[in-house]
């Protein structure tokens, strides 16, 4: 499998340092051309790979690291995403419920990438904690995962484990997807929801 981050914002860069703790490539693109953040993500580190967009698209499983209003955009890159996992890591804070039309932001993204199988996830939490350490306290920082696609959940599930968090499954787009997304003006129940899952340990 191959591994794409488009947007190289603070969420982004703290995903990114996750792939480079754990040696994972990664191609990272924007629209900007990469040499103008190919210093920033060689301090991340080695496995990181500037790249277009266009050559970014081309990976297995894509996470999406922008502004909410920035995916039809994205979306444009493709004309069909057959094939592809999307990791949908949007926040629509501020973007009117009417807007929505009663879906989750996740089910609208879904909508936008035509072919594409999207998964929810990595969203819920700050950049600054999401690139801490993800094993504190001797378990796994959290991270909920959405999905209509049982396979693609279970794709995104397992790179999570190997990044060395703990994935849970919340459901689909239409039920987990409203809990780890904004509402308006206010955020879903689950929203920085730091937590942590202690590894079981065998008794003495």
């Amino acid at each position: 499998m191959t591994y794409a981050i488009i947007g190289f914002g603070s969420i982004a860069k703290a995903l990114a340092k996750a792939f480079a703790g754990n040696g994972i490539e990664v191609s990272v693109a924007t629209t900007r051309d990469p040499q103008s953040f190919a210093a920033d993500a060689a301090a991340i580190g080695p496995t990181l790979v500037p790249t277009t967009l266009a050559q970014a698209v081309k990976a297995d499983i894509i996470f999406l690291a922008v502004r909410y209003q920035s995916h039809p955009d994205v979306a444009k890159a493709l004309p069909n995403w057959q094939g592809k996992i999307i990791v949908d890591m949007t926040n629509a804070y501020g973007v009117p419920l009417e807007e929505l039309a009663g879906k989750s932001s996740a089910q609208v993204v879904a909508e936008a990438f035509t072919g594409g199988k999207l998964v929810k996830g990595f969203n819920h939490l700050v950049a600054a904690v999401l690139a801490q350490d993800p094993a504190p306290h001797g378990g796994k920082r959290v991270v909920f995962l959405s999905s209509d696609d049982d396979g693609a959940a279970a794709e995104v599930a397992g790179l999570a484990e190997k990044l060395g968090f703990a994935a849970i499954k919340l459901g689909g787009l239409s039920e987990g997807g409203l809990l780890v997304q904004a509402h308006g003006n206010s955020w879903g129940h689950l929203i920085f929801k730091d937590l942590v899952k202690l590894i079981d340990v065998a008794p003495q």
